[in-house]
C-alpha cells in the first residue's frame, strides 16, 4: 500500500507554527482535530500546494510534491488532490454539472459532461445536474463539491470542515454518505474538523493538534483510550471509541448485544439488527469501578478487567484510570479518594460497571473500521 500512501512532514516557526509528521494509507480517514487557530487548514493547504512550508516533505505514493531540502515544490495543478472547502467554493453562475466539469480539464471535452453526470450520480444528485448552487440546499452543495473534488481523479481527498454549514440531521446523513463513498475510492482521506462527532463517526486515525504541534497521532481506538490528553479532556471529555458487531437483539427488553474483542456489552437499542457493524463510545465519566462484582443492581454491564494505567494531572480534580477488558481499553474518570480508598494501581484486577444507556452507539451504518488488533496496545 506504500505506493498509494500519503506521507507528510511539515515544520515552520511562523507565521503559523507547524510541527507535524504523519502518514495516511488508502482507505483510511485521518481526522485532524484541534482548536481554532491550531494550524489544521494550513496542513491541508500545504498538502494541496497552496502553502509552501519553511521545511517539509509531502509525498503521495511514488510522487513527491514537496521536498524543501531538494528545492522541490510542485504547483497545485500538478498535484492529484481533491479539495472540499468549508464554503464549498462553487461557481454560482455554473450548474452542478458545470461546476464538476471545471475539474475535468484532463479529459477530452466530449467526455466531460457524461463524466460529470456519473460523478453526480455517485453522490446521489443525478436529477440536480442542471441546477445552480443557489437552487441547492447546503447538503446538496456539499455533495457537488465532493463530486468536483473526485473529478480530478485524486491521489488524496482533503476535506476542510465539510459539514460546518449544515444542520445536525443533514450533517449525519452526509457523514454516512462520505463514509460509504470513501470505501469506493480507496485513497487517503484527510478530514479537518473541530467537531468530535465527525471524528467518532468517520475517522480510522486521529491527529490531535494544539498550537501547530502534533500532540498525538494514531488509530482512533488507541488515542481515545489514552488517559493523558488534556486538551481532548477539556474540549469533549475523554471516552473510549471502538468498533463492535451486533449480536442478539433483545427487543422485548429494549436491549441489544454488542460484541467486541471477546467482550459482550448490553446497550439500550431496539433498532439494530444482528450482524451489523457499529461504532460505540463509552464516556469515561460513565464507567464505575469496583473491586468485586456487585449484586442487586440495575445496570447490565459488569466487566472483569485489569488496571493498566492511573493518570493524575494537576490541572484536573479527578484521575483517569485505564483498564484492559479483553482486547479493548476503557477509561474511567474517578475521584482521588476512590483511587486511594480502593488502592487502585496498575496490574490490579478490577470490575467495570457500565449502564446500558451510557453506551453511545454513534454509527448505525457500516462503521469506518479499524482492526481489532489495534486495540491491544494502550498507546499509539
Amino acid at each position: 500500500m506504500a505506493d498509494r500512501q500519503l506521507s507528510v512532514s511539515l515544520h515552520q516557526a511562523g507565521p503559523i507554527l507547524l510541527d507535524v509528521d504523519f502518514t495516511c494509507g488508502p482507505g483510511d480517514v485521518l481526522a485532524i482535530f484541534g482548536p481554532s487557530g491550531s494550524g489544521k487548514t494550513t496542513i491541508l493547504r500545504s498538502i494541496a500546494g497552496l502553502h509552501r512550508p519553511a521545511r517539509g516533505m509531502v509525498r503521495a505514493g511514488v510522487e513527491t510534491w514537496t521536498d524543501t531540502s531538494a528545492g522541490l515544490f510542485a504547483p497545485p495543478y500538478q498535484r492529484a488532490v481533491g479539495f472540499v472547502f468549508q464554503e464549498y467554493a462553487l461557481f454560482p453562475h455554473l450548474t452542478a454539472a458545470g461546476n464538476v466539469m471545471t475539474a475535468l480539464g484532463h479529459r477530452p471535452r466530449a467526455e466531460r459532461r457524461a463524466r460529470a453526470e456519473q460523478l453526480l450520480a455517485q453522490v446521489h444528485l443525478s436529477s440536480y445536474a442542471d441546477r445552480r448552487p443557489a437552487e441547492l440546499s447546503g447538503g446538496e452543495r456539499q455533495r457537488v463539491a465532493v463530486a468536483r473534488a473526485l473529478a480530478r481523479e485524486p491521489a488524496v481527498l482533503l476535506m476542510d470542515e465539510p459539514f460546518a454549514a449544515v444542520d445536525r440531521d443533514v450533517r449525519r446523513r452526509l457523514q454516512d454518505e462520505i463514509d460509504t463513498l470513501r470505501r469506493t475510492i480507496d485513497i487517503p482521506l484527510i478530514l479537518v474538523t473541530h467537531d468530535f462527532e465527525d471524528v467518532v463517526r468517520l475517522a480510522t486515525h486521529l491527529l490531535i493538534l494544539e498550537q501547530g504541534r502534533a500532540v498525538a497521532c494514531g488509530t482512533l481506538a488507541a488515542l481515545t483510550s489514552r488517559p493523558d490528553l488534556p486538551w481532548v479532556r477539556t474540549a469533549v471529555g475523554l471516552g473510549s471509541v471502538f468498533d463492535a458487531s451486533v449480536g442478539r437483539s433483545l427487543a422485548s427488553r429494549g436491549l441489544v448485544e454488542l460484541v467486541v474483542g471477546g467482550a459482550t456489552l448490553l446497550a439500550s437499542d431496539r433498532t439494530l439488527t444482528a450482524g451489523a457493524a457499529v461504532r460505540v463510545r463509552i464516556p469515561a465519566r460513565e464507567v464505575i469501578l469496583a473491586t468485586r462484582p456487585p449484586e442487586g443492581i440495575s445496570l447490565h454491564n459488569v466487566l472483569a478487567g485489569v488496571v493498566t494505567d492511573v493518570h493524575a494531572d494537576p490541572a484536573f480534580e479527578h484521575l483517569m484510570v485505564q483498564l484492559a477488558v479483553g482486547e479493548i481499553r476503557l477509561l474511567a474518570e474517578v475521584t482521588r479518594d476512590a483511587v486511594t480508598t480502593l488502592a487502585i494501581a496498575p496490574g490490579m484486577p478490577i470490575q467495570a460497571l457500565i449502564k446500558s444507556v451510557s453506551i453511545n452507539v454513534v454509527a448505525h451504518h457500516a462503521a469506518a473500521g479499524f482492526p481489532h488488533a489495534a486495540l491491544r496496545g494502550p498507546r499509539s
